[in-house]
This record gives C-alpha cells, structure tokens and sequence, in this order.
C-alpha cells in the first residue's frame, strides 16, 4: 500500500463525507464555469460578444439556462420504453461523477486538524476504474436511443458504441507507455513518478493519442457524429427535454473535466508546479494547498483545448472518423509501446550508454525522416472520363456536351385572324356576340 492510499485509509466518515460532496460542487461548478467559458471563447473566435446580459461578463447565462431546464415541460414519447428511457440519463451521468474519485487533486494537507491527501481514494488499479467507467458511462447513450422509439436516436446510439469501442482501445494503449515508466497504475503513483519530468516530455506519442482519444471518447467536436444535427437532428437525446436532458449534458461537460484532469495527471505532472515556479523555495509550492491550483490550471488548459477544437475544425465523415482510429491510432500505438519497451530494456541492461543512445536514436529519426521526404508517394491513375451521363438516382440528363446557342432562335409572330382567313363572322366574333370575351 502506498504513503498516500495509507493516509487516506485513515480518513474518518465525515471526511469522507465532505470529500464526497466537495467533489460534486466541484464538478457542477466547474461545468458551469465550462459551459460559459466555452460560449463566450467561441464568441470571440466569431467576432461576437458571447453571452453578456446575466451576471457580469454573462457569467450567470449557465445557471439561467440550467433553471430554464428544470422548469420546461417533461416530455415522453409514446413509443419510449418507459422505464429504461428514465434510467438512462442516470447511467449516463453517475459514472461521469464517479471516475473523478481516482483523480489526486494535491497532496498531503490538514483539514480541520484531519492529516489527509486531496484524492478520495487510492486505488492500485486507479486507471482501469477510469477506463470501466467511461465504458459503463456508453450504456447510457445506447439505452437512451433504443428506449426513445425513434430511428434518429436509434443511429446516434449505435454511432456513440462504436466510437466509443474504437477510441477506447487507442486511449488504453496510450496508458501502457505511462504505466511502463511509472511502475503502477494508481493515479498517485504516477503523479509521483513525474516529480523531475513530466511524460509527455518523455512520451509525446502517448500524449498525442491520449489527446485524439479523449476528444473522440467525449462525443465533442469534430467527433460529434452521435448527435450530429445536421444528420440525425440531436443524435441519441432527440427525444429528451427538460432535467433528463440536462442530465445528459451534465454528463458531457463532467466526462470533458474528467478526461482533462486525467490527461493533467498522466503527462503534465498532475499537481506538480510548473517548472519555472518548482524551484522556488525549494519546492514549497508543492506543498500544502498551492499544488491544486496548479492541478486546476493544467485543467482549464486543456478544456480551452476542447473548445479551441470545436471553433476550428469542421465534423468529420464516419468513415474517416474509423479510419483514423483503426487504421493509424491503434497501429501506431501498438508500435509505440514495442519502441518503449525495447528502450527500457536497453536503458536498464546499460548495454549502450546515454549518450550513444541519444546519438543513435537521433541518427534513427534523421533516417526516418529522409526516408518520408525522399520516398515518392503512391500515383494515383488519372480519372477517366464518366462512360455515361452522372445523374442523381439513375434519372436521365442532358448530354454533357450540350452547347446553349449564343442566340436564341426567333420567335414566330402570332397569325392574327385576317391570315387565317377569319373575318368578322367568324368564332371569334361569334364568341363576343355571344357574351364569352
């Protein structure tokens, strides 16, 4: 059992307690603060104000929506199974709050005169009950689509499985390299092996496919195919009003805070002071109450991340949004960890010294990239010329060709009665007399 996990053994239960509930405020505060951060970042990337009316700066827009919510009409489908269509924003949401409990937020402090480390609890397998609950939390979506009656967020469910399958895989290979370094999987345990380097120095490949990983593990944006508006008209939660689907967008904006306090933990040295700011007092400012507000502020990096992405990248095709995690991230990854293990094992047998490593591992980069930049790309053949007329549904077109004339043919005067012959006795004067003008 690790110094920490011993330390928070001993927590008495209104400790425990209070942990608990600090938790939750924290994570419903913080999706507030995210929700009207994102607005108003968006806004500015648009040349927009962004919310400005309620609070100052708009900063009370969130709580208004989220009262707004609670009191609109609950609506259920006729169709909906009934009960599974309740549960299913309460699967969704519960294991969001869950996996935050693994994450440590500092280190050792005294709570009223309680000694105790700002996690809620260590865990020596702490990664793999991250992972359990980001699958468990998918259930949620699926049930929601298949209990709603309705083929839109029937599709929305069954894209969010599978992209959540893909990109979970590609997210837990990322977490072998940091787990090889590391020597364990708890939280704590890594946070404290990156006390004189953090990993994504160490292993940006990792990082890169952590990153990837936890905007497609989100369902945010370019990766929001589960509940694409302009495909499926909300995705999974087209059928939810009021407090459910507040609890669906509670759960989107906890698993955003989540995954980017799990990325702080895993490469940017969790609660560990940034480097200029390490060396002062002898580290000091990894003591006591400072470290979670750098904790906090590696967060908040990384969800500007998330909103950065959706003000700048358009939504990605299905079959690209596949491609991209089955054809290059797992791959690749699987490569990484052989590279990094093969790397270890020669570090720690000393076969070859720091510096022939670092020169050979520059000569082998060098090599690489003279290889990408030298090697002509496969040509593709030109396009040939459509045989037939394209057509939208196999209807029939215009030849291709069809040349309009520079000038229209002239028209044909209208022949008058006195050319045809007619004359005042005619019908047309029989129609008069008779009153049909």
């Amino acid at each position: 059992m690790t110094e920490t996990a011993q330390l928070i053994s001993d927590d008495p239960l209104w400790l425990i307690l209070l942990k608990v509930v600090a938790i939750f405020v924290v994570l419903v505060v913080l999706t507030l603060l995210c929700i009207w951060f994102e607005r108003r970042v968006l806004g500015r990337m648009q040349h927009r104000p962004g919310p400005n009316r309620a609070g100052p700066f708009g900063i009370l827009q969130t709580l208004a929506d989220g009262l707004k919510l609670a009191f609109k009409e609950d609506i259920r489908p006729v169709l909906a199974d009934k009960w599974i269509y309740v549960l299913a924003p309460i699967i969704s949401a519960t294991p969001a709050l869950v996996s935050f409990s693994v994450i440590p937020v500092g280190p050792e402090v005294t709570i009223f005169g309680e000694r105790t480390a700002l996690q809620l609890v260590d865990l020596p397998v702490g990664l793999l009950v991250v992972l359990a609950c980001a699958s468990i939390g998918v259930y949620g979506i699926v049930l929601a689509g298949w209990s709603s009656g309705s083929p839109y967020p029937l599709l929305g469910s069954l894209r969010s499985a599978a992209q959540v399958i893909s990109y979970e895989i590609a997210m837990g290979l990322s977490f072998i390299a940091v787990i090889l370094y590391a020597g364990t999987l708890s939280t704590s345990g890594i946070v404290a092996a990156q006390a004189n380097g953090w990993f994504f120095l160490l292993l940006p490949f990792s990082f890169v496919v952590y990153l990837v990983a936890m905007v497609g593990e989100t369902n945010r944006a370019p990766f929001d195919l589960p509940e694409a508006e302009s495909e499926l008209v909300g995705g999974f939660h087209t059928e939810y009003s009021s407090l459910k689907f507040a609890l669906f967008f509670l759960a989107e904006y906890i698993n955003m805070v989540t995954v980017s306090a799990l990325a702080t933990t895993l490469f940017l040295g969790g609660w560990h002071a940034p480097w200029p700011l390490s060396l002062i007092g002898d580290g000091v400012l990894n003591t006591g109450w400072w470290p979670a507000l750098w904790f906090f502020g590696k967060t908040i990096l990384f969800l500007f991340f998330f909103v950065w992405l959706r003000g700048t990248l358009p939504r990605l095709r299905y079959d690209q949004f596949m491609d991209l995690g089955w054809k290059f991230l797992v791959p690749l990854s699987l490569l990484w960890i052989m590279a990094v293990a093969v790397i270890r094992q020669v570090r720690n047998a000393g076969l070859v010294s720091p510096q022939q490593f670092l020169i050979g591992g520059g000569v082998l980069i060098a090599v690489l990239v003279l290889v990408i930049l030298l090697v002509p790309g496969r040509r593709t053949p030109p396009e040939e010329p459509p045989k037939a007329p394209l057509s939208g549904g196999g209807y029939p077109v215009p030849p291709l060709d069809l040349e309009v004339p520079e000038t229209p043919a002239r028209r044909t005067p209208a022949r008058t009665g006195a050319q045809t012959g007619e004359g005042a006795g005619g019908p047309r004067s029989e129609e008069t007399s008779n009153g049909h003008v």
